[in-house]
């Protein structure tokens, strides 16, 4: 029996195949912060298939994104991810 050979980067096929939340196109390429964090609040809200709050739903993709992304993360978009992150505590009022 042929073992199947598992895709090199796995975390790339996370955020691409979400089963937790349906992302937009291209959102973590985005250089608009407040923008990411309404997007990824309206993935979160309106997902059916997450397991915890919407705001850890979306806070933990964006995590998972910025901590996978590692290295090869240009620093200026790490810089608007990480604003995208206090962008999300403030839509939720966790702040």
């Amino acid at each position: 029996m042929a073992r199947q050979i598992a895709p090199r980067y796995w975390s790339a096929k996370v955020t691409q195949e979400s089963f937790a939340l349906g992302l937009e196109e291209g959102v973590f390429t985005w250089h608009d912060p407040k923008r990411i964090a309404e997007s990824l609040k309206r993935s979160a809200e309106a997902s059916t298939r997450r397991k915890a709050p919407p705001f850890r739903s979306a806070m933990s993709m964006l995590v998972f994104y910025i901590n996978r992304a590692g290295r090869n993360l240009d620093e200026n978009q790490k810089r608007v991810l990480e604003q995208a992150k206090d962008e999300l505590r403030a839509l939720y009022g966790k702040g």
